[in-house]
């Protein structure tokens, strides 16, 4: 009889393969005094593990094939400079020093305080550079650690082709490597949706399933699976009409991504004849590849916090506008918003965080524009960089976190000063260029007139919105499934916010994740959508779920969807726009 296992899909498609079970090894790290005639050869091992781990990570870059998309060696270079900066390059090496002990305890001391420093920041995607920190730490341990081979082991599994592989995690670099060697599949039992092992998988489309517990006592090595990257559901095969039955619905996915390919350069319109608004989300200049190759109208929000990350002091103004101007050359004149510093207490970036009281509520704190606010210094060279590169090229402003008008002013009168101050230097920029804000704070969905008002453009930032709204932090396992996009009071805001730009004729984007899970997308084009920003990945999708779509027939349904007052019933209007579209 087979059995189904459910973990979560995280890179759509289907594998049928056999499977090569990996049992990791666990890191077993024991303090040691060292003596001081000792200290120079501990430091020595240390240094010849970086050394090591960067050569393995530069043999995995090398054999990147040109036609990888290059978010893919983004990670790796990521890891590269990681190895490279001090926090593991050099701190680990003070410890030995200070504390006479032996490599792998300092770095598992340095390990630790980065990853809690991480796990403290309130923005999912910024809590998981922890992840980071644990592979790349993970990687110097086991050739720190006598005998122990790496985390998975992968170099020495032969014959890797039709093999799915089943492991405790995998690394960036792990997951590169697996697509070298031939593996059709994997499954991991650690890891969520948003995890960097996920992200690479749908970025080499490679069938995956993470979160999946206890799968490596369930499943033996060479035993005969299905896995559905979709549904998160793995398959042990008991009969050749299960194998059958799937081959039959990878034949129809191939058909199915086939049609995503022939749709990626048309206009993105609904079967009445209505223009969709399609634009990408990105965080570091090599992003741009995948918003020129998924047929993007450009960049709906790019995220500056990159720009400080990983150094100790802060990017100068000229560093920011030379990274803008990079961007904006290579997306050939389409639109770039730039969302300015989104950072706070809740995120140690060393730069920033010098001065900066603690909190014990930092989702709560001293963040994104609130910062800006208080720290002029580092708001003021971003507006100026931001500025002088509008001067040939279409940008516009994004402010993050307003939750008032208070702020709001402030904000202009700060942009209003910066202009008159390129003005006397006769500088040059863009007079008109256009300004608008995130609405990721109930408070300003409920003030989104008045926003509307003053600004040039709002996008909804769901991914916030809904946590502030339902108090849920969609990280924690304990209350995640209370996070639902179809909250009738999240729907309520989202709604509010849509009208208060049609009513004052400014355009509304969305560009959260709920943007881009095309379960959503006829709702919200029934609810007077019309511009979205994604990840690049995720662009055709949604582009070929918005050309079957008929608006005209799935307005009626929007409207009940506002007198009810449940989830489980806006669930269900959700299935019916899906039938009716």
């Amino acid at each position: 009889m087979a059995m189904i296992l459910n973990g979560t899909g995280v890179s759509n498609g289907i594998a049928i393969g056999e499977a090569v079970v990996l049992q990791n090894k666990k890191f077993d790290i024991v303090q040691l005094s060292i003596p001081q005639h000792e200290i120079e050869y501990e430091i020595t091992r240390y240094r010849d593990a970086i050394s090591l781990a960067k050569d393995n990570l530069q043999e995995i870059r090398q054999h990147i094939s040109k036609s990888t998309p290059e978010d893919i060696a983004a990670f790796i270079d990521a890891h590269l400079l990681m190895l490279y900066d001090a926090t593991l390059a050099i701190t680990p090496i003070d410890i030995i020093k200070a504390q006479l002990c032996n490599a792998e305890w300092a770095l598992k001391i340095q390990k630790d305080k980065l990853i809690s420093a991480f796990m403290a920041m309130e923005d999912p995607y910024l809590r998981t550079r922890s992840e980071d920190i644990e592979h790349v730490s993970n990687s110097i341990l086991a050739l720190l650690l006598e005998g122990s081979e790496s985390v998975t082991s992968l170099s020495n599994i032969p014959n890797n082709k039709n093999k799915i592989l089943i492991a405790d995690d995998l690394t960036p670099a792990d997951t590169v490597r697996i697509q070298q060697q031939g593996f059709i599949g994997f499954i991991i039992e650690a890891g969520g949706p948003t995890s960097h092992t996920a992200i690479l998988a749908r970025s080499l489309k490679i069938p995956a399933i993470v979160g999946l517990s206890n799968v490596l006592q369930l499943i033996k090595n060479n035993e005969k699976i299905i896995i559905d990257g979709s549904t998160g559901i793995l398959i042990t095969i008991d009969c050749e009409n299960l194998v059958s039955f799937y081959n039959k619905k990878i034949l129809e996915y191939r058909q199915y991504l086939e049609k995503l390919l022939s749709n990626q350069n048309q206009a993105s319109i609904t079967r009445d004849g209505v223009k969709i608004t399609l634009r990408s989300n990105i965080e570091l200049p090599n992003d741009v590849k995948g918003v020129k190759e998924s047929g993007s109208e450009g960049v709906g929000l790019y995220r500056t916090e990159f720009l400080f990350m990983n150094r100790t002091d802060n990017p100068s103004e000229d560093e920011q506008y030379e990274t803008y101007i990079k961007i904006a050359k290579n997306i050939q004149g389409q639109l770039l918003t730039i969302r300015t510093l989104d950072l706070g207490a809740d995120k140690q970036v060393d730069g920033v965080q010098k001065d900066l009281p603690s909190t014990t509520n930092p989702a709560l704190g001293l963040r994104a524009v609130r910062l800006c606010l208080k720290e002029p210094q580092l708001f003021t060279p971003q507006l100026r960089a931001i500025l002088r590169a509008s001067a040939d090229y279409k940008l516009r402003i994004m402010i993050p976190m307003l939750s008032n008008i208070h702020e709001l002013d402030q904000v202009l009168n700060i942009i209003n000063n910066v202009k008159n101050s390129l003005d006397a230097q006769k500088i040059r920029y863009d007079q008109n260029i256009k300004i608008g804000a995130m609405i990721e704070v109930p408070a300003a969905a409920l003030s989104s007139e008045i926003f509307a008002q003053k600004l040039d453009f709002l996008s909804i930032g769901t991914n916030d919105l809904i946590q502030y709204t339902l108090a849920v932090d969609r990280i924690d396992e304990s209350v995640n499934y209370l996070y639902d996009p179809l909250n009738p009071a999240v729907l309520q805001l989202i709604k509010m916010t849509i009208d208060a730009g049609k009513k004052y004729n400014i355009p509304v984007s969305m560009c959260g994740e709920m943007a881009g899970d095309y379960r959503y997308t006829c709702l919200l084009l029934g609810m007077g959508l019309n511009e979205f920003s994604m990840h690049p990945n995720t662009i055709p999708e949604i582009k070929y779920k918005i050309q079957k779509c008929n608006l005209k027939s799935i307005k009626n349904q929007i409207s009940k969807l506002f007198d009810d007052n449940t989830v489980h019933q806006c669930h269900d209007i959700l299935d019916k726009l899906d039938k009716i579209s």
